[in-house]
């Protein structure tokens, strides 16, 4: 051995370190539902909570986080939604969240949504939606209890 291998077996163990934590982060990082590369069908992700309403988003404002393309009414959402995705991005990735309570997967409506807790939730029909309505609080429970292993990660 050489006076040079202690540092290069550090450089070694950082590097597994690293390579390990990134895929932790990736393990934990929200699946998007995206038929056709779209996250949530196009709509514009922060108009929910600005404007109380689905918007569709253009293409001229769009980006790219999670593996699908986002896209924005306007450049003001767009820069809100960069700022802090977590916090406009549908709950469990855009599915269904009435369907991940009963332990099926289904992707959600963009036209059919409410805001609980600060929290955007998609349904597949408004018929699912009044049902999420009836009991909340043990639809969400439900759902997280699915979630993300219906996905089988």
């Amino acid at each position: 051995m050489t006076a040079a291998s202690p540092p290069f077996r550090s450089w070694i163990a950082v590097l597994l370190t690293a390579l390990a934590l990134t895929a932790a982060a990736r393990a934990e990082e929200p699946v998007i539902a995206a038929p056709e590369g779209l996250a949530i069908g196009g709509y514009d992700a922060v108009a929910y909570f600005s404007e109380g309403a689905a918007m569709p988003g253009r293409p001229e404002h769009a980006l790219r986080w999670r593996g699908a393309v986002w896209l924005f009414s306007g450049a003001e959402t767009l820069m809100a939604f960069e700022m802090n995705p977590r916090a406009y991005a549908p709950r469990f990735g855009g599915y269904c969240a009435v369907a991940l309570s009963e332990g099926k997967l289904a992707t959600g409506d963009p036209r059919v949504f409410t805001i609980e807790g600060g929290r955007l939730y998609l349904a597949h029909t408004a018929a699912l939606m009044d049902l999420w309505r009836t009991d909340r609080a043990a639809r969400i429970e439900a759902a997280q209890a699915y979630w993300p292993a219906i996905l089988g990660r």
